[in-house]
């Protein structure tokens, strides 16, 4: 197979993003303003539709505006791993990028299918890791991405299409998970109404009430070791489950003084109290042992009282959470406080409804188990195929 060596400078344009001064900028559209994307709408698929800023058509060049095959690109952040992150644009767009973003333009469109596939591979992560600059904020420039030297190989376009085919797959398999994850909610509201209006008259109770304790995981840092007990953070609980795979660990000492206080079991459930991810919900998965941090509150259901599924499904609906995030302070340092947790209410509907959809929620979960196994495979084929195609 015959290839040509090229700098990028070569087959790309490379465009800077819309400075703009914030006074002139809207969160909402406006006549004579254009949308501009920034960061957050670039990711495996660019987002057109979120988080946008509308600016004076004036300050936005004809160059700058998004064209079917550019490749947006984040050029300037605080995370290292967004910076260099690609989105391919699918089409026209009346809309443009921002300054601590650009744009890449192939000048060809039989190679913006592949070009836009080595912008997402392992050989370009290398580059930018290479030319990223800064301690605190990493930013690149384009004059270095002029330089970079790239095969292309006479055969891109078959390729770029078998790339395309696995891409797609994984998007699909992506779908799917994101579609099943939408049904439980559905049937719960399908078979108990709104768990805060509760239109259907259940009888209701405190929170503290159904569960035979409440509580938190250790608030001081502790001491991390190599090899331990893990120690579950909000980062590990998952709608699904606890991911222990990636946990730090604890002493046999320490953890025998954090779980003395908090001791999850299965079954058991989990609420993430405060960051990013705070109100997230789920019930313990695993017999292994572990203990808490302090952003990660245990709930002890009552058997007698409530199923684990229906009120971890509860505590997470959206009608409970915009009643927690109501007592749950300022938004820059939400947190979700046990004292207020406890008295919260909860409807309590006979116990064989709720093991109806404890028995619901099984099912859902073995076809998520098949789901992620094909998401996984799917990953694992994009991924072996674009570091083939790649590779120095």
């Amino acid at each position: 197979m015959k290839t040509r060596t090229v700098q990028l400078s070569a087959v790309c344009e490379f465009i800077r993003g819309v400075t703009f001064d914030k006074a002139d900028a809207t969160t909402r559209p406006e006549v004579g303003k254009t949308p501009v994307l920034r960061a957050g709408n670039i990711g495996e698929e660019l987002d057109a539709q979120n988080d946008l800023v509308w600016v004076p058509d004036a300050q936005v060049s004809d160059e700058q505006r998004l064209r079917q095959n550019d490749i947006a690109i984040c050029m300037s952040s605080g995370s290292p791993e967004v910076v260099g992150k690609t989105a391919r644009v699918p089409c026209n767009l009346r809309a443009s990028i921002g300054s601590f973003c650009g744009i890449i333009r192939p000048k060809s469109p039989d190679e913006a299918s592949y070009l836009s596939f080595y912008f997402r591979s392992v050989e370009f992560r290398k580059h930018r890791n290479a030319i990223a600059r800064g301690a605190n904020i990493q930013n690149l420039r384009f004059s270095q991405f002029e330089k970079i030297e790239l095969a292309i190989p006479s055969e891109q376009q078959r390729i770029a299409e078998r790339l395309e085919q696995a891409d797609r797959l994984v998007r699909t398999r992506r779908y799917a998970l994101k579609l099943t994850d939408t049904f439980l909610p559905a049937a719960f509201i399908e078979l108990f109404g709104d768990p805060v209006k509760n239109e259907r008259g259940w009888p209701t109770d405190i929170l503290e009430a159904v569960a035979t304790k409440i509580t938190d995981g250790e608030h001081l840092n502790p001491k991390f070791v190599q090899r331990g007990f893990p120690i579950v953070m909000a980062e590990q609980v998952d709608d699904w489950g606890v991911s222990l795979d990636s946990c730090k660990c604890v002493s046999a000492d320490d953890f025998r003084k954090f779980i003395s206080k908090c001791e999850p079991e299965q079954r058991d459930i989990l609420i993430v109290s405060r960051g990013a991810t705070i109100g997230r919900t789920c019930v313990v998965n695993t017999k292994h042992p572990f203990c808490l941090m302090g952003s990660v509150i245990l709930i002890k259901p009552d058997s007698n009282a409530v199923n684990p599924y229906f009120l971890s499904t509860l505590l997470k609906s959206a009608s409970f959470l915009r009643v927690l995030r109501t007592t749950s302070g300022a938004s820059a340092q939400q947190a979700i406080y046990i004292a207020h947790l406890k008295d919260k209410v909860v409807v309590v509907p006979p116990l064989t409804l709720q093991q109806k959809f404890a028995a619901l929620v099984e099912r859902v979960e073995r076809l998520r188990a098949v789901q992620r196994e094909a998401l996984r495979q799917a990953e694992h084929l994009f991924a072996s195929l674009l570091d083939r195609a790649f590779s120095a």
